[in-house]
């Protein structure tokens, strides 16, 4: 697989593994040896970059990441993250103190069996705490060597731009997929401007752009799709066409739907990096299959024009997760 660079001359794996999934918000946590198994797998099929935080499980998604790669150390690039407060297994809100940042850094290091954190995200912006104070605690710990480079997550412009004047941010992660084009219109150009990568979350819709999620889907109470207005059975049949574009464009291409979503993210700019979830190998493998997808610029004006038709039903995040996002 090739490579690509985010801020900061980070490189990684131009498709990374999000781990979340295999521990949180999709239902029961999986099986530990099997997801130790896929990650392996993950590293076999040429992926370096992989994405977990403190707050998937809580911590236990940290503890599956951490073990099953430390044989590959230095090899890959873990990212995690911090923001949150929380107390008795459960999140009681934000909480970007500094020394709560310190607290939660010394803790994913020893979760994650690391002498350093390699990408380090505030997972949520806290309103409470200036983000001045948040860059400069996380400039303190890469002069300590504990974290080597600094993250935001849906973060706006503003937060970006003064995060990066005090401490120099190698990525944003935020949302972005055919099913979620919002960035395209303010964050995008500052990230080009200011040189700080792009790593996109969801980059499969949440599973809906693979074709496999229609009205007859059910999903496990503790799955948190549940709860998003995008996956309401009535918003399913309106975005039923988004994914039969897709999949029109997919049999022309030979290919699988969730293929051409990836291959078109990848398509957009040499330092955005989708990180895909899953926990089944044979879907690894048809993620990774998609860097090998290519899409002219005739491809891509194709399927803007067609997309640009269809308008998406639904907020994509409950008003309570919507309050915690920074625009």
């Amino acid at each position: 697989m090739k490579t690509r660079k985010l801020g900061q001359g980070l490189e990684v794996s131009e498709i990374g593994l999000g781990c979340m999934g295999m521990s949180f918000s999709y239902g029961e946590a999986k099986d530990v040896k099997l997801m130790t198994e896929l990650i392996h797998k993950a590293v076999d099929l040429g992926i370096t970059f992989f994405d977990t935080a403190e707050m998937y499980g809580p911590y236990i998604n940290e503890e599956l990441v951490g073990p099953a790669l430390k044989p590959f150390r230095n090899k890959v690039v873990i990212a995690t993250k911090f923001g949150f407060d929380i107390q008795d297994g459960e999140s009681v809100g934000l909480n970007s103190r500094p020394e709560h940042i310190r607290e939660v850094a010394e803790a994913s290091l020893k979760r994650l069996q690391v002498d350093a954190i390699d990408l380090f995200y505030q997972h949520r912006v806290d309103p409470q705490v200036p983000i001045e104070d948040v860059a400069g605690t996380i400039k303190d710990l890469i002069k300590e060597g504990k974290v080597k480079h600094f993250g935001l997550s849906e973060a706006g412009v503003d937060i970006i731009r003064r995060a990066h004047a005090e401490q120099p941010v190698t990525a944003l992660q935020s949302e972005y997929s055919l099913f979620w084009r919002e960035p395209e219109e303010q964050i995008l150009p500052v990230l080009e401007e200011l040189g700080i990568g792009f790593v996109t979350f969801s980059p499969l819709g949440r599973g809906f752009l693979t074709g496999k999620i229609d009205t007859t889907t059910t999903f496990s109470q503790n799955d948190f799709r549940t709860t998003l207005p995008r996956f309401s059975k009535e918003n399913i049949k309106r975005n039923i066409v988004l994914v039969d574009l897709i999949k029109q464009f997919a049999r022309e291409k030979n290919c699988e739907p969730s293929q051409i979503a990836l291959a078109w993210i990848l398509a957009q700019k040499p330092w955005i990096v989708p990180i895909p979830g899953t926990t089944k190998v044979n879907r690894l493998e048809e993620n990774v299959g998609a860097a090998s997808v290519s899409l002219s610029q005739e491809d891509l004006r194709k399927i803007d024009e067609a997309i640009n038709k269809v308008k998406i039903a639904g907020e994509r995040y409950s008003p309570v997760n919507q309050k915690m996002i920074n625009r």
